[in-house]
């Protein structure tokens, strides 16, 4: 704070005259602000985590030479990212390429993709969602550690839900990519993976939007 010192000296007549003396400022109150922000900081910066997505992937072949495991044409699911935030699936796969099966387009909505995939994994969430509600009751005794290993022990396990394809057409943007895998975790989805997207298949959304194009192969 500031201090100003004033001395008074009698002048003829009786009246006074103050006359100003030099100002100090008292540093210590901005010290304790400093101390107090510092602490501040520390704390924030130490309970901020950063945001990163939670990702299964698939375990690598340990021989060269494996074979790929055999994928069930009844739990595969094909995503395709089209143009202008759409989004394409259809089950399967494609045995004749002169007549391609038609998708169903739809959004990355509550309503759209998620339902889809939703009532494709209902069981395995089912199954999550008891465990959760288990330890929040506190009826499973374990560390929050031990239970996110054991939803993802679960989820490799699982031989029940979709076997998910992620296919980004040419159209599609960084944005819908992001998207889709949100609803992967959002849905509890176990088994996904991320390959390219064929010829034949970005003729399908083109047929899906009414578009006349011609596929090669």
């Amino acid at each position: 704070m500031a201090e100003i010192i004033a001395n008074e000296k009698p002048q003829k007549g009786g009246k006074k005259r103050p006359r100003r003396g030099r100002a100090g400022v008292d540093m210590t109150p901005m010290v304790d602000l400093m101390c107090l922000l510092i602490v501040f900081f520390m704390l924030t910066c130490a309970f901020t985590k950063d945001k990163v997505m939670d990702m299964t992937l698939p375990e690598q072949l340990k021989d060269e030479n494996q074979e790929a495991p055999k994928i069930s044409a009844s739990r595969t699911v094909n995503i395709l990212l089209g143009p202008d935030d759409q989004v394409f699936y259809y089950p399967g796969g494609v045995s004749d390429f002169n007549d391609l099966p038609p998708v169903t387009k739809t959004d990355y909505s509550e309503n759209g993709i998620r339902n889809v995939l939703v009532e494709r994994n209902r069981t395995l969430v089912r199954n999550l969602q008891d465990v959760e509600t288990q330890y929040r009751r506190g009826e499973l005794k374990i560390s929050y550690d031990s239970l996110d290993a054991l939803l993802n022990q679960m989820k490799k396990d699982d031989d029940t839900g979709p076997i998910v394809l992620i296919k980004a057409s040419s159209e599609s943007t960084y944005g819908n990519f992001v998207d889709i895998l949100d609803e992967m975790n959002i849905c509890g989805i176990a088994r996904y993976t991320i390959v390219n997207i064929a010829w034949y298949e970005e003729a399908m959304i083109n047929n899906a939007l009414g578009r006349t194009v011609t596929a090669s192969n």
